[in-house]
Order: structure tokens, then C-alpha cells, then sequence
């Protein structure tokens, strides 16, 4: 009797041994902290984590057209591509670049690829020069106002800039679009100072 006690007890013990030890396993296999999963959703993987606009700013008009401008900044070790833009002020973004004709006047078209930016690099936004074109404008955008303006990158992610409206009577460039901006035939032409 005493055999067969001594018997169950240790058959026992052995099979909550034996069961505590399975259970275990999964803890020993993946350790705290050993993980990928939580490591690689946290980590930044955008493009848009690793840009930045410095000094962005809107020229002011009555009504058409206008630009917006500033410095596009890389913080990251990758290169950093903006393929467009949008804004609740204006209808249509596009992103321009400004190249001379053959005439000698600056004639704007659309950034094909959009803007790279090189990694640790950045890429200026200027009158006369590259810019995000801004038709169709809703309302007259005075000096002192702020602008949203939202850049989208390649892939997908986002970046919001808070964009000041300034007075700018620059370099008086005349822009010639031939047939670019057909839904707006009273913005076939405009300079830098009157964007309108």
C-alpha cells in the first residue's frame, strides 16, 4: 500500500516536471527583447521621416496661380524623392521646374521624376527656379496668412508643411506654359511678382 502511494506520487511529480518543461520551451526559443517584430515596427522606414522644409513660404496673389517655396532638407542616409503636392487652397500642385528657351525666356514644366532630394542633401525651391506650382486658387492668399501644404514622397508617406504667404516683387521673370495649363486659360502667362 505504502509501494503503491510512494509510486502515484513520484509518477506524479515526474508528469508535472515534464508538463512544466514543455511549457517553457516558447520562452527559451524567443527571449525577451529577441524579437524582430516589435524592433522593425517601430523603426522609421518612410521617406518622410527623413525630410524636412526649411523657411517654406508662399507668394501672395489675388487670384490664378501662385508657388510655394523653400528648402527641402534629407536628414536621412538615403535618398529622399517628392513626387507631389496639394493644398486646400488650390485646385491642381504640380511640381515645376524653370529651364530657358531657346527665345531666352524661362519657360516652366513639369518635374519629371519629381524632386530628389540625396541623402544628408537638400534641394532649393526658388522663384525663377524649381517651385511647387500652386492653380486654380480658391481664394486671394494675403501676406502674414499660413498655408498647409502636404508632400507626398515615393513611397506613399507624407509630410505637412505650414507654409507663411510674403509680398515678393523678385527678378520680374516672364513664365511662357504653351498649352500646360488649359484649364486655365487666363494664367497662360504670369511673373514672378504678380503670379496671378
Amino acid at each position: 500500500m505504502r509501494i503503491s502511494t510512494l509510486s502515484v506520487a513520484l509518477t506524479a511529480t515526474l508528469l508535472s516536471l515534464l508538463l512544466t518543461s514543455c511549457g517553457s520551451e516558447p520562452n527559451e526559443t524567443t527571449p525577451s527583447g529577441t524579437d524582430p517584430a516589435p524592433s522593425s515596427s517601430t523603426a522609421p522606414s518612410d521617406q518622410a521621416s527623413a525630410l524636412t522644409m526649411t523657411d517654406p513660404w508662399v507668394k501672395a496673389a489675388k487670384n490664378g496661380m501662385t508657388a510655394t517655396f523653400g528648402t527641402l532638407v534629407n536628414h536621412g542616409t538615403a535618398d529622399v524623392t517628392v513626387t507631389s503636392a496639394t493644398s486646400e487652397i488650390a485646385t491642381t500642385m504640380e511640381l515645376h521646374e524653370t529651364l530657358e528657351s531657346d527665345d531666352g525666356t524661362m519657360a516652366m514644366s513639369p518635374k519629371e521624376g519629381g524632386f530628389v532630394i540625396s541623402a544628408g542633401g537638400n534641394h532649393e525651391l526658388a522663384p525663377g527656379g524649381d517651385h511647387l506650382m500652386m492653380m486654380g486658387l480658391n481664394r486671394a492668399l494675403k501676406p502674414g496668412e499660413v498655408i498647409a501644404v502636404t508632400l507626398t514622397m515615393q513611397d506613399g508617406s507624407t509630410v505637412d508643411v505650414k507654409a507663411t504667404v510674403k509680398n515678393f516683387t523678385g527678378a520680374d521673370e516672364k513664365y511662357q506654359h504653351e498649352g500646360m495649363h488649359a484649364d486655365h486659360p487666363e494664367t497662360d502667362e504670369h511673373t514672378s511678382d504678380g503670379m496671378e
